[in-house]
């Protein structure tokens, strides 16, 4: 960790990161639904040659938001929701209790 970085902002970094890109975002949503292959990934971004998406998968799996697992001959790709819990948490859970808190003063003012 490099000096005067919180703790986990360097996660934190990869995760905002990976999520800054809509072609990530778009896989992301395709692993909501279920455990892919890297071909079944691929083959869902036709716009894209096979070398894009892997790179795209890499940015995510850095980032921790994807997890990989040789099976045979094939690598099947799950989502990992805990980097985006722990995203949430620090940042829009407060946000949104802020939010309310502020909205419960106005009703009550």
């Amino acid at each position: 960790m490099s000096v005067g970085r919180v703790n986990g902002s360097d996660d934190d970094d990869r995760v905002f990161k990976a999520l800054a890109s809509p072609t990530r975002r778009r896989i992301l949503d395709l692993l909501k639904s279920g455990t892919r292959t890297t071909g079944e990934v691929c083959a869902h971004f036709p716009e894209l040659d096979r070398t894009t998406v892997l790179q795209h998968l890499r940015v995510l799996e850095r980032a921790e938001l994807v997890t990989g697992r040789k099976v045979g001959r094939e690598r099947h790709l799950a989502l990992a929701p805990l980097p985006i819990k722990r995203i949430h948490d620090r940042w829009i859970g407060q946000y949104a209790r802020a939010a309310v808190e502020l909205l419960a003063d106005l009703d009550r003012g």
